[in-house]
């Protein structure tokens, strides 16, 4: 109850900072709402009973004439209701989408977004910001109205017949608290669903997806996939018949002992009439109190019914608003100096979960200013996951990583990752423009087409972006028409090799960073343009603190120091030419990867299955 209570002083309050004249307006509204219908049946009352009684009766014209007043005002009232909550909801959408995203932005790394139980709550949290606080206001206002309404016939019913509005009032009891027992199951329902209602739009999703859509050609998964939405939506289907079915069989009833009440008071009152002991207006009065009283508590159940649901939505979006932040913070931060000794990863031990495997076995690492370290090993040793503690995307289970003796644990995330640039293998394609798409690696320097230009030119991607329509204003997308007009044109594809150099020059808008850290960054070029993207970036590494993670050994034999990886463990490191020398693991897969390049008979070195990928 006081959780219920909370809900809806939150979003009252959201209702009230959206808009405090249109909130006003609403509250006015309601109250005429809620007073009109149960004014106009009292008025109607006292006509009738002029014409039965004329000495007793006020002037049959005022009376009309205030009847019908009222009448006008029922029915303008709709439409500025309409308009002002139309307004207003906007408004409130505006405020709790703005708070949502905040919240979801103060997450700095990345163990809730890889954690189902939070990626449910999310899909509902996302769902109810968009309808759930504007719901609750406008079903507490519903409420408020029914319940004006209610307590206004059961006056006039009371003044007509005492012992029928105590039974109109005693029969009406039941169907509240079935539909607060209903609310209940259909909230129950929604969380209990949501993991197919995940399933099932991920199914959905592959099947409309542009990056999905080649293999789902090609290898014929259309009706495989159809099938596993299906199958999901059937299930959801059934809980949802379930549902529906349990409600009719408890509300069924209800609604027979509302009408029984209605038709004894009824044959009641005619008796009464008939004997005299009643006037007709009591009649009159009666036929509206009962059937307003009953269309007013069956708002109000409504308003309860869908109140009570919107309440346990928007619970769930006020969970991941009160939610902390995945990586704590300092409450007083270190200061994060500019990098000038080196950074060192201190006996690292890491998992993702209490329970599963560890990925990082006591690491020790030391990456001195200035010079490149190299970091190599099978599919599975923790290259990556070395890479995002070092973002600080997670913290480490066990040890600590420094930067110039400072635990960056203990500085503000942002200053740290501002001091960062990255580039990652698993980069986006974003549907914005060339520009954009390179300028958000410095978000905001993004609009410097100077260093936009520079950064496109040092990943070799201003020869063909340059080539593009509209240059760099050209729409990188096959999603989203280049202008919004009537003549727009379709945006422009870019073959994977030349996305790859975007978001490489994406990664060079850093480049003045105390920290390059390159993660496969010339995967899926072809070997004379890997080459010159390696060429370019031990030119721009030169002199910089960099970390430099690729599959292909050709490329890291440059780097002043590798490190191999295996098991989560660092089990040799040394320069290249050491490293060969010892003829351990590195020197094995190095041979391992170059008898992969043999001579045909024609003298032209090709390519064998033989590759060593990290």
């Amino acid at each position: 109850m006081w959780g219920g209570l909370r809900r809806s002083a939150h979003a009252i309050a959201i209702a009230w900072c959206a808009g405090r004249l249109l909130f006003f307006l609403c509250c006015l509204f309601t109250l005429m709402q809620g007073t009109i219908p149960v004014a106009i049946a009292w008025l109607t009352k006292i006509l009738i009973d002029g014409f039965q009684f004329p000495e007793e009766s006020l002037n049959a014209f005022v009376v009309v004439g205030a009847i019908t007043g009222f009448g006008v005002a029922a029915a303008l009232l709709p439409y500025a209701v309409d308009y002002a909550r139309g307004k207003l909801r906007r408004s409130i959408g505006v405020q709790v989408q703005e708070r949502l995203f905040l919240a979801v932005n103060r997450f700095k790394g990345l163990q809730r977004f890889e954690d189902p139980a939070f990626l449910d709550r999310l899909r509902l949290a996302d769902r109810a910001a968009s309808t759930a606080p504007d719901q609750v206001f406008t079903q507490l206002l519903a409420g408020v109205q029914a319940v004006i309404t209610l307590v206004g016939f059961l006056a006039i019913l009371y003044v007509v017949s005492p012992i029928v509005m105590l039974i109109t009032l005693v029969a009406a009891i039941p169907a509240l608290f079935v539909q607060m027992s209903v609310s209940r199951r259909q909230a129950s329902m929604m969380w209990r669903l949501s993991r197919r209602n995940r399933r099932e739009m991920f199914y959905h999703t592959l099947m409309l997806d542009l990056a999905a859509v080649k293999e789902v050609r090609l290898f014929g998964l259309g009706p495989f996939l159809l099938e596993r939405m299906q199958q999901e939506t059937r299930s959801i289907n059934f809980e949802e018949n379930l549902h529906d079915r349990r409600v009719l069989v408890a509300q069924a009833p209800l609604a027979l002992l509302s009408a029984v009440t209605a038709g004894v008071g009824l044959v009641w009152m005619v008796g009464l009439v008939r004997d005299g002991t009643a006037r007709i207006g009591d009649l009159t009065a009666f036929i509206a109190a009962v059937a307003g009283t009953q269309a007013a508590v069956t708002a109000l159940v409504s308003s309860i019914s869908s109140g009570y649901a919107s309440l346990l939505a928007f619970g769930h979006y006020l969970g991941v608003l009160n939610l902390k932040s995945d990586l704590p913070s300092p409450q007083t931060p270190s200061l994060l100096p500019k990098l000038s000794n080196g950074i060192r990863v201190e006996d690292v031990w890491f998992r993702y979960t209490a329970e599963g495997p560890w990925i990082l076995r006591g690491v020790n690492l030391y990456i001195p200013h200035g010079q490149s370290l190299a970091v190599v090993g099978l599919n599975g040793a923790g290259k990556s996951t070395l890479v995002k503690l070092l973002c600080r995307l997670y913290d480490p289970t066990k040890g600590r990583i420094t930067w110039d003796g400072v635990d960056i644990a203990d500085v503000d995330i942002s200053v740290l990752r501002e001091r960062i640039g990255a580039i990652f293998q698993d980069y986006m394609a974003y549907d914005l423009s060339a520009s954009e798409n390179i300028g958000i690696g410095d978000v905001k320097d993004r609009h410097d087409r100077s260093r936009v230009v520079l950064a496109s030119t040092r990943a070799g991607a201003d020869e063909f972006i340059s080539q593009l329509p509209e240059g760099y204003d050209s729409m990188l997308s096959r999603v989203f028409f280049q202008g919004d007009g009537e003549d727009s044109q379709h945006g422009k594809a870019l073959s994977g090799g030349q996305w790859q150099r975007v978001a490489l020059a994406r990664g060079l808008m850093r480049s003045s960073r105390d920290l390059l850290i390159l993660d496969e960054p010339s995967a899926g070029l072809d070997p004379a343009a890997e080459q010159a993207v390696h060429e370019k970036l031990r030119h721009h590494r030169l002199g910089s603190t960099s970390i430099l993670i690729s599959h292909r050994l050709g490329a890291v034999r440059h780097a002043q120091h590798i490190a191999v990886l295996q098991d989560g463990r660092i089990l040799e490191e040394g320069s290249h030419e050491k490293l060969i020398a010892h003829a351990g693991e590195y020197a094995r897969l190095f041979a391992a990867q170059a008898s992969g390049y043999l001579q045909t008979d024609s003298g032209i070195p090709r390519v064998e299955g033989a590759s060593f990928h990290g």
